[in-house]
């Protein structure tokens, strides 16, 4: 089974649009893996039915029983996260700000204080327009454990490839170089890595290189948007040249791609053609040079 892992140094690059619309083209011949989780926005495009969902729990909060509680105020004095506040003489612990570390519950003398293990977000098993499959995830606002959300998004598409003998996983990866990108890359058979001919785009692109490289994964480029900048695409071709980084394809800037997001539909379902034969021609390079 392969993996291919879209990922991107930074938002705004259209990681998300390109990765679609390769699943468009695919249609039901892989299975489809949205592990952008903090900004799901793959079933934008998709049209998933959300058939399945199920809660993800994890990490760890603390709670204090109050009917148990003295107002020691131990755990106040040992919290080095400042999660535990006096609210009219009550000892109450913020969930955004703890750190589920124990120490408060290890110190209190009562043993009223207890760590439960919250419900960070959801994730689903999807059938899509194209009538493949898609496994996705939303992360709830301010919740921790992304990298944990995406393995396990990971897992279920593996395991839901395997029993419908599909060949290939599709990954929309998170951008930058963060835990869920680290987790969005284990058992990458390819990465793609998509950019922009920016200052930023540039920088953010040698970043996650780095981490790509450090994990020994073949990876290729496309640089979109090529035409915007015509220098730091230069920059961006040399940058590439001097690490041994195929070009997969050069895409053109074109508002086609938000009119296209604005439809609900990928780049490949809309009438442009100059566009529709790039991105196809990508995705041919990807599966039979690199796969």
């Amino acid at each position: 089974m392969k993996e291919v892992v879209v990922i991107s140094g930074k938002g705004g690059t259209g990681k998300t649009s390109i990765t679609a619309a390769f699943a468009n083209l695919a249609g039901s011949d892989l299975v489809l893996a949205d592990c952008d989780v903090d900004a799901a926005d793959m079933h934008l495009l998709m049209k998933p039915d959300f058939a399945e969902q199920e809660d993800f729990f994890s990490g760890e909060t603390a709670r204090i029983i109050q009917d148990n509680c003295t107002a020691c105020g131990k755990c106040f004095d040992v919290c080095r996260f400042k999660a535990i506040s006096v609210i009219q003489g009550q000892y109450i612990v913020d969930p955004v700000s703890c750190e589920g570390c124990g120490y408060c519950a290890r110190v209190c003398p009562t043993e009223t204080i207890v760590n439960d293990i919250p419900k960070v977000g959801e994730w689903y098993i999807s059938t899509i327009k194209t009538q493949g499959t898609m496994v996705h995830a939303k992360l709830n606002i301010g919740a921790d454990n992304s990298g944990k959300l995406v393995a396990k998004v990971k897992n279920e598409a593996r395991q839901i490839a395997e029993n419908l003998h599909k060949g290939l996983i599709l990954v929309d990866g998170s951008p930058g170089i963060g835990c869920p990108v680290v987790s969005s890359l284990s058992g990458a058979s390819l990465v793609v890595l998509v950019t922009e001919p920016s200052v930023s785009g540039l920088h953010d692109l040698k970043r996650v290189w780095q981490l790509v490289k450090n994990f020994n994964l073949p990876a290729g480029c496309i640089i979109n948007k090529s035409d915007i900048n015509p220098q730091k695409s230069k920059e961006i071709m040399a940058f590439l040249n001097k690490n041994d980084i195929p070009l997969v394809i050069e895409l053109p800037y074109s508002e086609q791609f938000t009119t296209a997001m604005t439809l609900g539909k990928t780049i490949v379902e809309i009438e442009d053609k100059q566009l529709s034969e790039l991105i196809a021609k990508a995705w041919n390079s990807i599966t039979n040079k690199y796969i």
